[in-house]
């Protein structure tokens, strides 16, 4: 095609397409027609000296004229262009690592050169939606991927990103693998290990098929989106950092597939390590407590799956340089009394300031997890790390270090409720001898959260409670009286979610 005959005008329609890049044209555009382009084609989008990939969706009406094209809205934003652009749109290149991809839905072992060339192209945006959940979905499920193959994707996962360098020769981390809802430790650990003396730049994820993150936690209090510069100057000025991994770009490629995890909500063993451990790395870690939790409706289900887990992690992090702890938790119930990022803040908040009614679990298993990594770094001998991570929350140095790293990040913001509620009470008398995490987390995810940060669950009671009958179970929250009668018929229709004999 001539030079400058592929050039179209651009029109803002103001559409969203969540994470994916469209690209909008006429069915009779001259250059739908001279192209061959079709809908579901991938093209490249180019405004000046930036492009990005993008998948056609074809008008058939009177949307747009025949010489102009519109993008969605977070095309518009990742091309930086505005209403008027001239943008010029290409053919996309044959991705030659969706050959790799089927060979791995079909069950093939994978090298190193293969998972490379899969993650530098998810990476560089050449993957649909759809064949991002293609490699997702062939990745997923029990003996879907050998351990050489984790260790390749996490490699492959942490040579497309950007790696922080520390001047401190110990850098801590942490991480809990989810499932269980409330479990906000992140928030109180890091301020325990800051004000130890540690470094621990800790980055964090959004919500994948939970009712909260860590990251959206702390969004309820304070600015989470740092870039790399932001982030080493926080942890210069306080010693540690809560932030959103996401807005660093350490493992750019995993930061895609969380997005799509989180439509299917499936949670791949392989990728849970691949994800972890790249990040840790990414962020500079050298030692780093992994939590597992384990219970009838947690992730890990078993003792057994347990182990196994344990022992790939183990693997990556002997492969890729980072001193593991690996230590498992009780996950048969709720952590903590909130579930939903403001409620979950509450929690934290009444850990860090020793309040007369701290949920004592959420507290426990803070300073447990903060021993652990005390003693990994030997900032304490072994069996004294649970000495200093009480003190240094029981004197008000954690708190003061928490409030001290949210100012340096930007500002700090008392969580609240939302406004419409709804108490689930007992119907009968007895003691409460089991709790579905799962039935639990949905209906938080049904009031709203997490992307409504005040809606949520605040639960009453936990496993070898007695109950009485009139007593509140629990406490829905929503911003909406609709949303928050959608999530409490859902409980009234599943009451299998607790167990009162």
């Amino acid at each position: 095609m001539e030079s400058g005959k592929n050039n179209l005008t651009l029109r803002k329609l103001g559409i969203d397409s969540y994470t994916e890049n469209i690209v909008y044209m006429r069915f009779d555009c001259p250059l739908c027609l001279s192209e061959g382009f079709k809908a579901e084609t991938r093209v490249v989008v180019r405004s000046g000296e930036k492009s990005i990939i993008a998948t056609l969706n074809v008008v058939t009406s009177e949307l747009l004229y025949p010489n102009e094209a519109s993008l969605s809205d977070i095309g518009f934003m990742r091309l930086g262009a505005t209403d008027g652009d001239s943008v010029q749109i290409t053919h996309l290149e044959p991705i030659e690592s969706l050959a790799s991809v089927r060979s791995k839905i079909y069950g093939n072992e994978l090298g190193a050169d293969a998972y490379f060339s899969i993650i530098h192209d998810i990476s560089s945006g050449k993957y649909s939606d759809i064949q991002l959940s293609a490699f997702v979905t062939a990745c997923s499920g029990e003996g879907r991927m050998k351990s050489e193959e984790i260790v390749s994707l996490t490699r492959a996962m942490i040579s497309t990103g950007e790696i922080i360098k520390w001047p401190e020769k110990i850098i801590a981390d942490k991480h809990c693998i989810g499932g269980i809802p409330g479990n906000r430790t992140t928030p109180i650990v890091v301020p325990i290990i800051a004000s130890a003396g540690l470094c621990i730049p800790k980055t964090s994820s959004r919500a994948i098929t939970s009712p909260a993150g860590t990251a959206d936690v702390m969004e309820v209090m304070t600015k989470v989106d740092l870039g790399i510069e932001e982030m080493q100057k926080v942890v210069a000025m306080e010693g540690g950092c809560l932030a959103w991994g996401g807005a660093v770009k350490l493992s750019p490629a995993d930061d895609i597939l969380i997005q799509v995890e989180r439509a299917l909500n499936v949670d791949s063993e392989a990728q849970l390590i691949a994800s972890v451990l790249s990040k840790k790395a990414a962020a500079g870690a050298t030692h780093a407590v992994i939590d597992i939790p384990v219970g009838p409706t947690a992730k890990v289900r078993t003792w057994e799956s347990a182990q196994l887990l344990k022992k790939e992690f183990e693997n990556v992090g002997i492969a890729i340089d980072i001193n593991l702890k690996v230590v498992f938790t009780d996950g048969s119930q709720p952590i903590g009394r909130g579930i939903g990022p403001s409620l979950e803040a509450m929690d934290i908040l009444s850990v860090l300031r020793n309040e007369s009614n701290v949920p004592q679990d959420l507290r426990k298993k803070s300073i447990e997890i903060a021993a652990e990594i005390l003693e990994l770094t030997g900032k304490a001998l072994p069996g004294k790390g649970h000495v200093l991570a009480e003190e240094l929350l029981h004197t008000g140095k954690a708190y003061q270090k928490f409030i001290a790293i949210c100012n340096a990040q930007g500002y700090f913001n008392e969580p609240v409720f939302a406004p419409f509620s709804n108490d689930l009470i007992s119907e009968k008398t007895g003691t409460v001898t089991m709790i579905n995490n799962r039935i639990l987390s949905l209906a938080a995810k049904l009031a709203g959260a997490p992307l409504d940060k005040e809606a949520g669950i605040v639960f009453n009671v936990h496993l070898g409670v007695k109950v009485h009958k009139g007593d509140s179970i629990l406490r829905l929250y929503s911003s909406s009286e609709g949303t928050l009668k959608y999530a409490f018929d859902y409980l009234n229709k599943h009451p299998e979610f607790l167990e009162i004999k």
